[in-house]
């Protein structure tokens, strides 16, 4: 399974993660930091604390492998 992550700075400049699961591929980045900074631009997001999102740090595609073992 793939999952892209979208890195948030708040205003306490602590990192934010919003994960994305099964994105499209190949991912394109100029959509996608559009599309950050769509969010960023919204302040409807905010930290578990309550904090706004002040900046878009990054993003990175990660990749999980799961085995299921029969016991």
């Amino acid at each position: 399974m793939k999952t892209l992550e979208l890195q948030f700075v708040t205003e306490d400049n602590k990192t934010v993660r919003i994960a994305v699961d099964e994105p499209i591929e190949p991912v394109d980045t100029v959509k996608l930091k559009d599309a950050m900074n769509k969010i960023l631009a919204s302040n409807v997001q905010t930290s578990a604390s309550g904090l706004p999102f002040t900046a878009v740090k990054g993003a990175r595609l990660i990749e999980q492998n799961v085995s299921d073992y029969t016991l």
